[in-house]
């Protein structure tokens, strides 16, 4: 990890979680959810009880869990196929701030979700395109808070975990950055932040992101109109 001369690192990667950090999808992602689950012949779950499982891992885990069966392709589909349907919500800022990051560092998302959830997601918000790697938690053998897959993106992106910096909004993706031995990086603006929770570093707002790779960035960062 470089550093500014003032006792700042620079990181030469920054990878993101998704929903809460990136996007807020929670709407839509437990709409797919529970449409899937009546379709499937399951009971209408709350949004509640479905985010109580995304901690479980990709899709197909989570639907396996509220049907209390494993699901059929045709049924995995049918969630995706609502997923895409939806509108998702980017962080103001968001856009932003990755164009900047990206100029000086490599861009990568790790996200619980499968990675098809994630390019639709990110697809439909329009971020896709800035990111080199998106790893999903299909693509792991252990969800967060296990380091999987923020190693797997190291490795993709072809840089060493100390080098780099993960952003999430929950606990489980600050333990997973710690365990990775990447800097855990706080999003207080995601609807899973607890300030209790300990962090290498806190952005109060994504433009406090681009301190991470340039160290003339400060949160006074004027943003386009």
């Amino acid at each position: 990890m470089r550093s500014t001369g003032s006792g700042s690192p620079l990181v030469e990667a920054v990878i993101f979680d998704m929903d809460g950090t990136l996007i807020e999808s929670t709407d839509v992602v437990t709409a797919a959810f529970r449409a899937a689950v009546v379709a499937g012949g399951g009971p209408v779950f709350s949004d509640a009880d479905i985010v109580a499982a995304y901690p479980l891992g990709p899709p197909r885990r989570i639907l396996e869990h509220l049907l209390g069966r494993p699901v059929t392709s045709g049924e995995l589909d049918l969630y995706y196929s609502h997923l895409a349907s939806g509108r998702v919500r980017t962080y103001d800022g968001v856009e932003h701030v990755l164009s900047l990051i990206a100029q000086r560092a490599s861009v990568a998302v790790f996200t619980g979700a499968s990675r098809k959830a994630a390019q639709i997601l990110l697809g439909g918000a329009g971020l896709l395109g800035f990111f080199a790697v998106v790893v999903g938690g299909d693509e792991v053998a252990h969800p967060k808070p296990e380091p999987d897959g923020i190693l797997l993106a190291c490795d993709r992106l072809g840089v060493e975990p100390g080098s780099v910096a993960y952003v999430g909004d929950s606990p489980l993706d600050l333990r997973a950055a710690r365990r990775a031995g990447a800097l855990a990086v706080a999003a207080a603006w995601g609807h899973l932040y607890d300030a209790g929770q300990a962090a290498d570093r806190t952005a109060r707002q994504p433009i406090d992101l681009c301190a991470l790779v340039s160290p003339q960035a400060s949160r006074d960062t004027v943003l386009p109109a």
